[in-house]
């Protein structure tokens, strides 16, 4: 590949001049079509707005503003100047105004961003304070007036440079940069368009948040950059109807999409109850990656679309994180869901991945990720010793290859605890089954309880499908007890308190693991901490579980 197509701008003028891929706006039930070439050409105008304002290559921008078509303008737009894109997350829900505000002061101050750009609907909640770099409208960038497309100028190609600048989501410490050139995200959009099998008759529909790395690099950025069509629509859409995502789906004939364990439950829900004449019999792919895969609740998912067509083998179970761009481990395309049934004693108190039969007591069930994507490799090592561990071991995933992160933006003390010898350290607990990765957990949630590694997905699970309890939203971890022994703690969002409830929550804990959790709290529905993409934040709920500051409900 020759270093000119290493660089987005290259790759985005590519799709413009020679594609004959489409984007399509859904806003709610209506939407906008225009061609990437049309897009691009917005884009050219923004550029030129922003390069009238000062911001050239090397310049950090930061983005805030719901998904819309004037924020994927942007998005491009930033690029074409060869700036970098601080990506800046949305609140989930209005009860963490607070904690956005807060957040999204540190990422400015982080960032050290040469122009805010927000949108109109943001404005009056994040407004500039001294020391802070200048605030632009989003919609001042689109005015009839001000630069044209011809205004714009090109700056050099430099595959080296900053694209991405993202940030983590800080839950238990300051947030870090997660710093990506343009020729680590091209060398991975590579290798997810190699193992995932896309060609450029592709329609990939998307909801999922610009603001993270599987919406923006992985669903936006390889349309854009690779010539498929997509159609996005806004994650407050989806929320609001999940139907819709199946809906669109059906209507604009989509090919892939992707999307969490919650979304795929929402789906379920609104599959089952829906009686629209739907037809997913053109999908081929949906993604489900963004933690530990809850295989009952995606199989339910394709159970539910069968009568729509859906066809089992269209299940995608990988791996990705944004210190290799997005995409990690990949499955062979129309596979569908595999997993791994192991026994959960022998996981625990061995770090060993025995087989068992499905209706042996203490089955666990975990679902297989594929192997590394072009360009990358995997190794999974004793966390202790950094030795290899064999087929079946447990241990850290390490991950090498040409699309890790550069590292963590003016932090090289992280930046040495993340990247090893060229080898990054994920954080995961992992095995290989055959070459294929399956996820056990994170190492920093592990509740270490009688030498056993109990991880908190297996409590979170069951305690979510106990009727009252709000599925989706229930935290385990462990505290320190007597003699250094972790005691198991859990929280869960429920409709109501009550002492029936709580017993059923210990029942149910109890069956899973063997071993009862020493309190059950519950709070208020959307108090459970969660970070800007919906994943639980188990060590941010930990704290405010010392410090006494859970929203817990009132007993009757």
């Amino acid at each position: 590949m020759l270093s000119n197509e290493l660089s987005l701008i290259s790759r985005i003028e590519s799709v413009a001049e020679h594609g004959g891929g489409k984007v399509t706006f859904v806003d709610g039930d209506d939407h906008t079509t225009l061609t990437w070439g049309q897009l691009h050409a917005e884009a050219r105008a923004v550029a030129a707005a922003l390069q009238a304002r000062g911001v050239g290559p090397g310049d950090h921008v930061a983005l805030l503003g719901p998904t819309t078509r004037r924020l994927v303008t942007a998005i491009q737009a930033i690029w074409l100047t060869g700036g970098a894109l601080v990506t800046m997350p949305l609140p989930m829900r209005m009860g963490a105004l607070d904690q956005f505000i807060e957040q999204t002061r540190t990422r400015i101050r982080r960032s050290d961003s040469k122009v805010v750009v927000i949108d109109s609907q943001l404005a009056a909640f994040v407004e500039p304070v001294e020391g802070d770099p200048p605030f632009i409208g989003l919609d001042e960038l689109f005015v009839a007036d001000g630069p044209t497309a011809e205004d714009y100028v090109r700056p050099a190609d430099d595959p080296s440079s900053l694209a991405i600048l993202q940030f983590t989501s800080g839950s238990t410490s300051e947030p870090k940069g997660v710093m990506l050139p343009h020729q680590n995200i091209c060398h991975n959009l590579d290798g997810a368009w190699i193992s995932a099998e896309l060609s450029h008759d592709e329609v990939i529909v998307s909801w999922l948040p610009l603001y993270h790395d599987m919406g923006l690099v992985g669903l936006l950025t390889i349309p854009m950059t690779r010539d498929t069509n997509l159609v996005q629509g806004a994650p407050q859409d989806f929320l609001a109807k999940p139907i819709r995502w199946m809906r669109w789906l059906s209507q604009f004939h989509g090919t892939a999409s992707a999307g969490p364990n919650f979304s795929y439950a929402l789906a379920t829900r609104a599959l089952k109850r829906t009686d629209e004449d739907l037809d997913l019999s053109q999908v081929r792919m949906f993604l489900n990656g963004a933690e530990p895969i809850d295989a009952p609740t995606f199989r339910r998912f394709l159970e539910a679309g069968e009568r729509f067509g859906l066809e089992p083998g269209v299940a995608f179970p990988a791996f990705g994180m944004a210190e290799v761009c997005i995409a990690g481990c990949f499955p062979t395309p129309g596979k569908g869901l595999i997993t791994d049934i192991v026994d959960r004693a022998a996981l625990e108190r061995d770090q060993k991945a025995v087989p068992v039969d499905s209706d042996t007591e203490g089955a666990v069930e975990l679902a297989l990720l594929g192997r590394p994507v072009p360009g990358l490799e995997i190794s999974i090592r004793d966390p202790r010793t950094g030795e290899e561990c064999g087929d079946r071991r447990v241990g850290e995933l390490r991950i090498a290859g040409n699309s890790l992160t550069t590292g963590y933006y003016n932090q090289p003390d992280a930046t040495a605890e993340l990247i090893t010898d060229g080898w990054l350290n994920t954080g995961d607990l992992a095995y290989t089954v055959g070459g294929e990765l399956v996820i056990c957990g994170r190492i920093k949630d592990v509740i270490i309880v009688g030498g056993r590694n109990i991880y908190p997905q297996d409590i979170e699970k069951v305690v979510g499908e106990v009727e009252g309890v709000r599925t989706g939203n229930v935290i385990a971890f462990g505290i320190e007890g007597r003699q250094g022994a972790q005691n198991v703690i859990v929280v869960a969002e429920a409709k109501a308190a009550g002492d029936e409830l709580e017993r059923e929550i210990t029942r149910v804990a109890t069956d899973a693991v063997g071993l009862p959790p020493k309190e059950v709290v519950l709070v208020q529905p959307g108090s459970v901490p969660k970070t800007s993409s919906g994943k639980l934040q188990r060590s941010a709920c930990r704290l405010q579980y010392l410090a006494d500051e859970l929203d817990r409900l009132e007993r009757p």
